[in-house]
């Protein structure tokens, strides 16, 4: 096994740095990204809870053993897979200009989440380090360190955070509505129709006139739309909004 010394102990080299094992011409022929992408067709018919890897390895017409010469746990098959969707993200070219480069980036990452739903399940916790997620990640940071307004390593630190909180929880909340849709039989337009005149006794009351504003005046968006305005909007802010003083901020 190849190991790597850290302060904690001897651990595997990560999957991105070992080599693949020497390969076979019978009786199937195997490779990491092989595996991967008979692993993204079973999560996107059966989400995460349907992969395994007795199920990968019927797929692929081997032992469920053969494939731990690949990848050593479920973690390292996640991995695999999410980069793969990071492959897809960073494929297409991107423009010169901050914003649109930025644009550019979050909706290819919203029209990848939309393809495969369970990359959203894997978004937001501990940073993925695989080669195409980093090119990503450059390819963002470097974007978003152009845009006017932020002055400094500190300053993109917090613009990153907030994009990244916004891309997570928008892509969570629009992929659970489709979930929801699909396990209920009824979309968002019919589960609104259904609830439309509890809402309009409830909202007659006056006990909610700002609520009642922003369902009688306020702009009725589709989900694509909503998820353009709401980042046009974090854009704006990041490049127009003072940054608050708490005092001591090592970035003066």
């Amino acid at each position: 096994m190849y190991l790597m010394d850290t302060p904690y102990g001897s651990v595997p080299l990560p999957v991105w740095e070992r080599p693949e094992p020497q390969p076979r011409a019978a009786p199937v022929p195997l490779s990491r990204a092989k595996i991967a992408a008979s692993a993204i067709q079973l999560a996107d018919a059966h989400g995460l809870d349907g992969l395994s890897v007795r199920k990968i390895a019927k797929e692929l017409g081997v032992g469920p053993m053969r494939l731990y010469d690949y990848v050593i746990n479920r973690a390292e098959l996640l991995d695999l897979m999410v980069d793969a969707v990071y492959a897809q993200i960073a494929e297409a070219g991107q423009p010169t200009e901050w914003r649109a480069a930025v644009l550019d980036i979050v909706h290819r990452t919203r029209a990848a989440a939309l393809e495969h739903e369970w990359f959203a399940d894997l978004l937001g916790a501990r940073p993925h380090l695989g080669p195409h997620a980093l090119a990503v990640g450059e390819s963002t940071a470097a974007a978003l360190s152009r845009a006017p307004g932020l002055r400094g390593i500190d300053d993109l630190q917090r613009a990153l955070g907030v994009l990244n909180a916004f891309i997570c929880g928008a892509l969570r909340r629009e992929i659970t509505e489709r979930r929801t849709a699909r396990l209920t039989g009824t979309d968002v337009s019919a589960w609104q129709a259904a609830l439309g005149p509890y809402l309009t006794r409830m909202l007659e009351t006056g006990r909610y006139p700002t609520i009642a504003r922003l369902v009688i005046d306020g702009a009725h968006l589709n989900a694509e739309e909503t998820f353009h305005h709401n980042l046009i909007t974090i854009l704006d802010g990041i490049t127009s909004h003072p940054r608050p003083d708490f005092g001591g901020s090592a970035s003066r």
